[in-house]
């Protein structure tokens, strides 16, 4: 017998709407079995069908925020796409967002991506560098975008959207929520706020 407290676990999972035929079920056996296998307590499962390139999941929100409660002290997901397919920084992000929470995290399928792992720190200044370089890049687009809609004109690379604040007051009578009518009208949600604030 040992006085050691058993590891307590929380597994996440996701398929994406476009998964076709894809059962979050695959995932979730071998996790299961893998803690099993390691004497470890599972105390909570989640579950997305979502695209994971949206940090926006029910699912992924709700076990950050049990995190930051400590209710379990490793995440384990199948492999690190099915974590998050943001972008190397966000993704960053979120595994520096869990080890601030004092929780680790563990790939089932790529042994080196392992919170307690021999190369823990080398595989999150790999992923550092890499998005580093990430960042670097899109800021390069976002000036060489604006620098050609100054060539041809426009300002903030984007034509300009004339929406009536009318138009916006009448959805908003209907009973439609400011995202939906930014959705519909090709506006932000800020802009049509601010309109009706205006209004």
């Amino acid at each position: 017998m040992t006085n050691e407290k058993a590891v307590r676990v929380a597994l996440y999972s996701r398929v994406s709407t476009k998964d076709k035929g894809q059962d979050v079920r695959n995932q979730t056996d071998q996790l299961r079995e893998f803690c099993s296998k390691q004497d470890w307590q599972i105390v909570k499962e989640y579950t997305d069908k979502a695209s994971g390139k949206r940090g926006d999941r029910v699912q992924f929100q709700a076990m950050f925020e049990a995190a930051s409660r400590r209710e379990f002290d490793t995440v384990l997901f199948w492999s690190l796409d099915r974590l998050s397919r943001e972008g190397v920084y966000e993704t960053l992000q979120h595994l520096q967002r869990l080890t601030a929470y004092g929780v680790g995290y563990k790939s089932y399928t790529e042994e080196y991506l392992d919170s307690c792992g021999i190369f823990r720190d080398a595989v999150i200044g790999i992923l550092a560098t890499v998005a580093k370089q990430e960042r670097i890049r899109l800021s390069e687009r976002v000036t060489a975008g604006l620098a050609r809609a100054k060539r041809e004109g426009r300002t903030g690379g984007r034509p300009k959207v004339i929406v009536s604040t009318s138009k916006i007051r009448k959805l908003a009578d209907q009973g439609i929520s400011a995202v939906q009518i930014g959705t519909q009208l090709g506006v932000s949600r800020m802009t049509v706020t601010r309109r009706l604030a205006e209004a």
